[in-house]
């Protein structure tokens, strides 16, 4: 039975394993996808000391950066984004080889896209972490320029305090990558100010629980359109599962 699995921690609310579980009962695939939970990214040799049967495994929160030091090479996408949210193992006499690839790019481009239109030109992404990276990375691979937007001055980014009407009409998709609104607390919502959002805006939450966030609503009742992150959860799966099979 091949096996495949997510690491990172904490992981008491990850969708892949439930995901991949249905998925292969579904399908009829002989194969198990299991969660290893590690808080330090150096216990991976370990891991795969004791699981050589492993053929591919999932990064999420807090190694989707740190697990670079442990592949053995990694595509175009994981070397630009510098995050890593999906491995390829392959053994030879034993040893494991891991080639690093990110899907999240993959994921939220596929869903994002339909809902695109012509006045769609520019893009603000709410937070700075990993997975912004892969947001700005899909942004540009459909044309769209993006700022990053984050409580403290950085290059190329805005500060919360700085959104205006004036910006705000130029940049007409807004992207949450914060965890802002997710449960449980889904009271709370990025501070921007909603009231300026018109019906020309697209606001895109990375959060898909609960299905539809403060962050959505606010946009919602201006007029905006909006979608959680849940597709795009299920596209960068895909995309994993065809990395893995190729």
């Amino acid at each position: 039975m091949k096996t495949f699995g997510l690491i990172g921690f904490p992981l008491a609310q990850s969708f892949s394993q439930k995901y991949f579980t249905q998925k292969f009962k579904d399908e009829q695939i002989d194969a198990r996808y299991l969660n290893f939970e590690m808080e330090d990214i150096n216990e991976l040799p370990e891991l795969l000391e004791h699981h050589a049967y492993i053929a591919g495994f999932s990064i999420t929160i807090p190694h989707k950066e740190n697990i670079f030091k442990y592949l053995n090479e990694f595509d175009a996408s994981a070397r630009d984004i510098e995050a890593c949210n999906v491995v390829k193992v392959t053994w030879k006499n034993k040893t494991p080889i891991l080639k690093g690839y990110n899907t999240d790019f993959i994921g939220f481009s596929k869903s994002i896209q339909p809902l695109l239109k012509d006045h769609h030109k520019k893009a603000l992404i709410l937070g700075t972490g990993g997975a912004a990276k892969a947001i700005a990375y899909g942004l540009k691979k459909l044309g769209l320029e993006y700022k990053y937007v984050s409580r403290s001055k950085k290059d190329n980014s805005l500060t919360y305090n700085a959104l205006d009407k004036t910006i705000l009409d130029e940049y007409q998709v807004l992207i949450n990558c914060t965890p802002l609104g997710m449960f449980p607390n889904i009271e709370q919502c990025p501070d921007i100010p909603y009231q300026l959002l018109t019906d020309k805006h697209l606001l895109y939450d990375l959060t898909y629980n609960p299905e539809t966030t403060q962050f959505m609503k606010n946009g919602i009742e201006q007029g905006a359109s909006a979608k959680n992150g849940l597709e795009m959860l299920h596209l960068q799966a895909e995309a994993a599962w065809e990395i893995w099979n190729e």
